[in-house]
Order: C-alpha cells, then structure tokens, then sequence
C-alpha cells in the first residue's frame, strides 16, 4: 500500500472493495492492467464477507446443526440440549471471514493490485479526491464504480452501534441473544436472521406489511418455509404495519397497524430488514457525467457502461438483484469491457437462495412471472415425499419445479425448496442458459439416492417417463 501525501496515476481504479468490486480489480489485473482498488476496508470483501453473506450463513450453518440434533430424535439418535458459548460463536465466525479476507489480500498482492484505504470522490471524469487517507489525488484512464449498498432505516428511528433497533450488520455482530426479538420484513434477510435468532432461543415475531412471505418468490416454493417458520417464530403477522419505533434503555416500543391485538407492544430489540438503498451519494457524481435514477441507481447499459465513458459501476450500486455473484459477474463484465472485448451482461437466469431451512432456490422465469405476462407455460412438480434421498434424511416438505414452454419443451425456470437446494439450483441454471430441454434434462443420467434426481423426475413428468410419480392418465 502507497503511504504518504501523494498524487497517483493509475489505469483501472476500482471504486469499492466487495465482490463486484474486487472481481473487477482481479480480472483487469489479469488482462494486463495497472489496477488500483480504493475501499473504505483495509481488505477485500466488503459487506458482504465482512458484515452480510458470509457472517449470517455461518450463523445458518449452526442454526441448522442444532435444529438437526433435536430432529435426529426421532430418527433413534439423542443429543443433549445445546450449550451455547456465544463468545465463541463470535469468535468462529472472525476466523471464517480473516481466513476469507487474508486470501483475498494475498491475491490482490500476487496480481500486483494496488489497494488503498480511504473514501473516494470524484472531481470530474478522470480524477478522484481522497478522504481519510494519506493519498490525496488519484488520477485513472477508467474507473468502476462498485459502492454496494446500505440498509434502510426505519423512519425516525436511525441505526446506531450499541443500539437496540438494529440492521443487518448490527444483528450480525451478535452483540447478546435477546429473550424477545421483533423483524421487522418478511424477505430474505429477515427470515435469515430471524431463523438464527430463534434457534439460539430469542422468541420472535416477524411484522410484514404485506399478505405473503418472501414477495416475488413462487407461492408454492414459500409454503413449506413458512409451515417450518410458524413452528419456530413466536408470531408471524402479516398485513400488518410497524407505525412506531422507540428506543429505550431496556427495550423498544412499538405501535403496530393493521387488524392485530395488542397493538402496542415492547420488544428487547427490533431488527429492521425492509430492504437496502443505493450507496451513490456523497460520490461527487454531479461532477462527472454519469446518469443517477429517481431512487438513486446509476445508470449502466448492458455493458456495464454509464452515462460518462470513462466510467463503468457494477453491483448493488445499479440495481437489479442486489446479489454478491451478480455483482461477480457484472465485475468482469466491466474489466472486459474496458479491455475491448466482445462482454455484455446477457445472463438467461440469475441464481437467488433463501438460506432458511428450508432452503429456496430459483432460477430464469418464474411461475407467477410468466402468469403475469400471459406466457403459455407448463409447470411441472416433484414432491420431495416420494424422493428416496429426501426420505432417508425425513426431508419430504421439499419441492422441485420446472417452467416449461409447450411447444418446443425448452426450460426456462426452476425452482427448488429444501435441504441443500444452495448447489442443486446449479443445474437449472446451466438447463436455461444453455436453451436445454426438458427432455435433455430427463435423459441425463442421475445418481440415485440423490436429492438432484428430483430435476429428472420433474423433467420425466414433462415427458411421461417419470418412475416414482404416476402419469397423466391419457385419454
């Protein structure tokens, strides 16, 4: 790292050191290019290693180790009730994201990425003003911008370290376990967190303005998630609006809307999971030429290209699916670009996991999409109740789907709700990009037992071959 009052030249400086970010950086390097990555973090990762996806699905995975020893049980193998040690939660999860970090440094290192510790703003087109850090000046020939995001705070009610009315970062830091827990969302980053808490023994109820979980995911996919969430919340209330939020020394206040009881209420703490906003002001882009919409995005066309043709963004920062392998492959996307080669995001169906347990998975067109488009579509099911795999692990809420066009028997979607759907989304992904048919998916050859042998049998439903589902009766 450049240390000192210095004005720097680079060719690539990449704006934001999480996964779009530092994929941007790695593959411009790659391609030859001088790169300097500036980020408000000494390492690579951003929110989503450091305070987001790799924190909460650490949390996840031992969510689901306790939930798994009650269950075995029933399956002949007792457990004693867990101890939790949650100094040494914390500490476990430090050590998964420092061995995660440190590798992202040490690559950035080995492909000669300069990284430099500050806040970036811009000055005009082609140079930046630093804050917080040693470098004044940095001038570049291209920049990407890969800010990410920040979590919406609730009205009158901001965020604060040590607070009790916490967003994702704050519940993350697993400060304590409160006896009582309010979230307030019912997304996926509310159901997560929600789902951590509770089997580590916070009661929880989940307020949601609107008349279903996880809006925008299949309704058939959400059901058996909500069976297993209605068992372990204390209370789900949908249709239902949070008016007020107020802090106290030992707790929060809340006033809730909508057709409940007790709509005054007191919680030990409220996590507040109503969605994230764009991290696009305070960039000094009114002194360039890139385009901001209403709501803050930058604008990009499909190669990643803003409104100023010196300047890229990826990631959150644009939009869209505000996902970490989205942003990935935007990144390298823009690195490519700037290298002039023939690179657009074209991406048939971006792969999205609910890390709940159950798990939901998707992909490429959904049921309820095609529906409101007036698509001509087939959809086909296989219950997981009559998969050998899913039976041996007492598994059988789970469900695979595929959307199918009639005519030519092409995939266009695939959805997936149970264990470990996280790696079998995989596949639908490759059956859509590739414009592979059901048929192709029926005859390839899957292991059994597996979990992944109920993709086949959906697709065998499509073409009446299915073993372990009865037939459409023909007439």
């Amino acid at each position: 790292m450049v240390m000192g009052e210095l004005k720097l030249e680079t060719e690539v400086l990449v704006i934001g050191g999480g996964p779009g970010g530092y994929a941007a950086a790695f593959r411009a390097a790659d391609l030859g290019f001088e790169v300097t990555l500036v980020d408000l973090s000494q390492r690579p990762g951003g929110v989503c290693l450091f305070r987001g996806c790799i924190p909460s699905k650490t949390y996840l995975y031992l969510s689901e180790l306790i939930y798994d020893a009650a269950h075995a049980a029933s399956m002949g193998l007792k457990f004693g009730p867990p101890r939790i040690d949650l100094v040494a939660i914390r500490a476990y999860k430090t050590k998964v994201v420092d061995k995660l970090a440190n590798g992202l440094v040490s690559l950035s290192e080995r492909r000669g990425v300069q990284r430099i510790q500050g806040r970036a703003e811009f000055e005009n087109s082609n140079r930046i003003r630093l804050h917080e850090s040693e470098v004044t000046h940095i001038k570049f020939r291209h920049a990407i911008l890969a800010t990410g995001s920040q979590p919406i705070p609730f009205p009158d009610a901001p965020f604060r370290k040590g607070g009790r009315i916490l967003n994702s970062t704050g519940a993350l830091e697993m400060a304590d376990i409160p006896e009582t827990l309010l979230v307030l969302g019912g997304g996926y980053v509310g159901l997560e967190i929600g789902s951590v808490y509770a089997a580590l023994g916070s009661r929880v109820t989940l307020v949601e303005l609107g008349d279903r979980l996880l809006p925008g995911v299949d309704a058939d996919l959400v059901k058996p998630l909500v069976r297993r969430l209605e068992g372990i919340f204390e209370n789900i209330l949908l249709n239902t609006q949070v008016t007020s939020l107020q802090e106290r020394d030992n707790g929060v206040d809340i006033t809730l809307g909508g057709q409940v009881q007790h709509p005054q209420r007191a919680f030990d703490k409220v996590l507040v999971a109503i969605g994230r906003r764009p991290n696009s002001k305070g960039l000094g882009l009114e002194n360039t030429k890139v385009e901001v919409g209403d709501r803050g995005f930058v604008i990009v066309d499909e190669h990643q290209r803003t409104t100023d043709e010196r300047i890229l963004a990826v990631g959150d920062v644009i939009g869209g699916m505000m996902l970490a392998h989205k942003a990935t492959y935007e990144g390298k996307i823009a690195a490519e670009i700037i290298a002039g080669k023939p690179a657009a995001f074209e991406a048939q169906a971006i792969p999205a996991v609910v890390y709940t347990d159950p798990q939901i998975a998707y992909c490429g067109l959904t049921e309820e999409q095609a529906r409101r488009q007036n698509r001509k579509i087939e959809v086909h099911r296989f219950p997981w109740k009559f998969s050998g795999r899913a039976t041996t692990m007492d598994a059988p809420e789970g469900l695979t789907k595929i959307v199918i066009e009639p005519e030519s028997g092409r995939i266009l979607g695939v959805g997936i709700t149970g264990r470990d759907t996280e790696g079998l989304i995989s596949e639908g992904v490759l059956a859509v990009e590739m414009g592979a048919l059901a048929q192709d998916m029926a005859l390839s050859i899957h292991p059994h037992p597996t979990l992944s042998e109920t993709e086949m049998e959906a697709a065998e439903v499509f073409t009446g071959t299915a073993t372990h589902i009865l037939p459409k009766r023909k007439r």
